[in-house]
């Protein structure tokens, strides 16, 4: 038996891997690590490891020349509880689905469903508004289909919804016999008829308003989050990840998510960590909404971290909703949600409890309101990220440098089809056309950006770490192929890494623990299937995870762990 170096606890690492290992501590590689109680206790090179070998115990993984050892990754904004939670309540549209068959076929089968499980509210999500805009559905024409239950359908973004006309009625919009009594929603817009009615298409916070209304704790029980969290970390867990932001925790007006969550950890079966954040829209009662923001920290547990607050700051500027300057080519400048002086206060007040924001931001105004709030009402330690970020004023970039604000950026939003120049011409600000997502400038000014997909708002883009890496290094989408998009911001192999993993724990608040492979903290890691450093740049996306590592444990394939005793 070779040499045992002493450890807390016994003698002999549990586990011992060696192979080609990129740390994401300074780029740096490594040839072994040892494995003790669920943490890191050597990293270095192959010799070194074998000290920490006994003998009957300790498991050994040889990974030389089959791929990368590297950190698991982490998602800095994604809404896998939404996303996973539609097929269970509701129903989920096809990107391709048309309006015939929405109303002929989807809309039907979701209203029974709901009626079979005595819930008083249909719930969709997914339809497309380039497939819709021409023939949007009415609320007459899902009156025809139900009008006793009321009917909500968000588009595939989150940002638009079509419901129905008692839908309206009990959000106090209209009168069942037509009166209209409220035309307008902060922050968002109540599409009006011909006739001067509501149509039942919502943009923004008229849709988060009436979803408010809809029957929220039947149509998702503390039971169905449960459930929601097991097929969440299955997912996570396959692609690589253990660690991910919720970009919308309180989506159905509930605690129920922060409940199950707690409850599931308490019971030993949480292998990632989830973070949390509360909503509040622009059309609650503040301080109301803070103190329930506050009030859901009871539910925090070992990998459970409810502790940001989220806000809408602008909408898309694809969508023409996002806040710009200059002004969209018809003169329009977008929606915005707060003004900088509310931002602040809320920031201010937010930080003042420990809790960090989480906002929202796509256009460059929205960015630079966003960033002033911060600014003049945050506390630099507490990280206040900005998600998404399409544009940033120039201006902007040092002040985020200079006052810690994080981002989470959509690297895998960084392509467009050969040819969309010129359609983006007529919907986005100038300048914007050929300039979108940025991410090497972040790295340049030395500000923390993190990875993010917003599944399951991916408009056709990948949800894994690799595919997500090989756009933002090539700025080509592995199956659209299109012209390399924005070059001036790719990134290196090592920064789209260091973005997937210890950015992203950075951000969490998770670097003292998590993120890199570096002694003293978890044992979170994958064994990847090739080496994304190396490989040709068109091949890094279909590197998968081989398996993945959750505090010591693998975690995925779910197998057991061999115990190798004396």
């Amino acid at each position: 038996m070779k040499e045992t170096r002493k450890l807390s606890g016994g003698t002999g690492a549990d586990l011992v891997v060696c192979g080609k290992i990129f740390t994401s501590e300074n780029d740096q590689l490594a040839e072994a690590f040892a494995v003790k109680d669920g943490r890191y206790v050597y990293v270095g090179d192959r010799k070194g490891a074998e000290a920490y070998i006994e003998e009957g115990r300790t498991e050994v993984v040889d990974y030389t020349g089959k791929g990368l050892v590297m950190p698991s990754c982490g998602n800095g904004h994604a809404h896998y509880f939404t996303g996973h939670a539609m097929p269970m309540v509701g129903a989920v549209v096809d990107g391709q689905d048309d309006v015939d068959k929405f109303l002929k076929e989807i809309v039907p089968a979701a209203v029974e469903k709901a009626k079979a499980n005595g819930i008083n509210t249909v719930f969709g999500f997914g339809w497309k508004y380039h497939i819709f805009s021409e023939n949007m559905p009415t609320r007459q024409q899902l009156d025809a289909v139900s009008a006793d239950i009321p009917i909500y359908f968000a588009d595939e973004e989150g940002h638009k919804g079509l419901v129905n006309t008692i839908a309206l009625v009990n959000a106090g919009i209209m009168k069942e016999d037509g009166t209209v009594l409220r035309t307008e929603i902060r922050g968002g817009e109540i599409d009006i008829g011909s006739d001067g009615t509501p149509t039942g298409f919502l943009k923004e916070q008229a849709g988060t308003y009436v979803r408010s209304f809809l029957d929220n704790d039947r149509l998702f029980s503390v039971d169905t989050a449960k459930a929601t969290i097991k097929t969440i970390e299955e997912q996570l867990l396959s692609e690589g990840y253990t660690m991910y932001m919720d970009g919308w925790s309180s989506y159905f007006y509930n605690d129920h998510f922060y409940q199950a969550a707690r409850l599931v950890d308490d019971a030993g079966d949480m292998h990632f960590v989830l973070g949390l954040g509360y909503e509040i829209e622009s059309w609650m009662d503040v301080d109301a909404a803070l103190v329930e923001a506050d009030d859901v920290r009871k539910y925090a547990a070992g990998h459970v971290l409810p502790n940001w607050v989220k806000l809408f700051m602008d909408g898309t500027v694809e969508g023409g909703t996002g806040f710009v300057d200059p002004l969209y080519p018809d003169g329009h400048q977008g929606l915005v949600n707060w003004t900088e002086e509310e931002t602040a206060d809320i920031t201010c007040r937010a930080n003042e409890k420990g809790l960090s924001m989480h906002i929202h931001t796509m256009g460059n105004k929205a960015v630079n309101q966003c960033v002033n709030a911060f600014v003049s009402g945050g506390k630099d330690e507490m990280r206040n990220t900005v998600v998404h970020v399409r544009n940033v004023a120039p201006s902007d970039w040092q002040l985020m440098a200079d006052h810690n604000i994080c981002a989470t950026a959509g690297m895998l939003w960084h392509n467009m089809p050969t040819g969309t120049l010129e359609t983006l011409k007529t919907m986005v600000p100038a300048g914007m056309e050929d300039k979108s997502y940025p991410m090497k400038t972040y790295f340049d000014h030395g500000i923390n950006v993190s990875s993010h997909t917003d599944f399951p708002a991916l408009s056709g883009c990948p949800d894994d770490p690799f595919g997500i890496m090989e756009i933002a290094v090539t700025g080509v989408h592995p199956e659209i192929k299109g012209d390399p998009w924005w070059p001036d911001e790719l990134l290196t192999r090592e920064q789209a890494i260091a973005a997937l993993t210890i950015n992203c724990a950075r951000q969490m608040f998770l670097e003292e623990d998590r993120g890199s492979v570096s002694e003293g903290k978890y044992a979170d890691f994958l064994l990847v299937d090739r080496d994304v450093l190396s490989c040709p740049a068109d091949e890094i996306h279909s590197a998968k995870a081989q398996a993945t590592y959750f505090e010591g444990k693998k975690v995925f394939p779910l197998v057991s762990i061999i115990q190798n005793k004396e």
